[in-house]
């Protein structure tokens, strides 16, 4: 496997809109970076046509590849999936919306490239750039100083969808991770540092999507994660 080629995933949940604009700029990002390099649309049971417009772009540019599910996965299972389908040694996530500048993907692959074993943008580092509701500025705050406190993470971000693994480690760790859906990232963060691995976090500039598919339910869920995965670390496994 060519390890100094890049696999972009782009999870996707109805959202054909966002894909028309992710699709061409993630194209013209990786090919300032590497000439070999994929886009693997990991796309969830979408009803909007999102998996047409991706079949499009296939057959134009086959390096843009669908990932189709008739049912939804879940974001933390359609990443397992696609991770496991990834062709390259640097895998990469980002949301479709494209909240976090695309301008620090060369940032992203760039730190696994030097030696991270992770790589994370982060929305809450001092130097970090944001523009988000009050309401969820305050939420997301409280969220990482809960991680931090109660799962010891020294990361000052977690659910930031902007992250870059070494493809041969994420991939020994996919088997412990439990998580369906959006607490997937924090829970590969926190098992990653246990494990000793080198997490590289970065601030990034970034700007509220307009159409968030995180609900109320997902952050209570969230919340009582943080406590299940401190069971399963400290308790569960004696």
């Amino acid at each position: 496997m060519p390890d100094n080629g890049v696999s972009v995933i782009i999870p996707v949940f109805n959202d054909r809109e966002a894909l028309e604009r992710a699709i061409p700029e993630s194209i013209d990002a990786l090919s300032g970076i590497t000439g070999a390099f994929e886009i693997l649309v990991a796309e969830d049971g979408s009803t909007d046509g999102s998996a047409d417009l991706v079949r499009n772009w296939h057959e134009t540019d086959p390096r843009v590849i669908l990932l189709h599910a008739d049912e939804r996965l879940g974001r933390g299972r359609a990443l397992n999936r696609a991770i496991k389908s990834a062709s390259y040694g640097i895998v990469c996530y980002y949301d479709v919306d494209l909240a976090t500048d695309i301008a620090h993907l060369p940032d992203l692959v760039g730190a696994i490239r030097d030696g991270a074993d992770i790589a994370t943008g982060s929305r809450l580092m001092p130097d970090s750039s944001i523009v988000r509701s009050g309401g969820r500025e305050i939420a997301s705050r409280g969220y990482n100083l809960l991680v931090r406190t109660i799962l010891r993470s020294r990361l000052y971000d977690h659910q930031c969808g902007f992250k870059a693994f070494r493809r041969d480690r994420i991939l020994t760790l996919i088997p412990e991770v439990q998580a369906p859906h959006w607490f997937w990232d924090t829970e590969v963060l926190v098992r990653g540092q246990r494990k000793g691995w080198r997490v590289a976090e970065f601030p990034v500039v970034w700007n509220e999507g307009p159409g968030t598919t995180v609900r109320f339910k997902d952050v209570f869920s969230m919340g009582s994660q943080i406590i299940g995965l401190w069971w399963q670390l400290h308790v569960a496994k004696g």
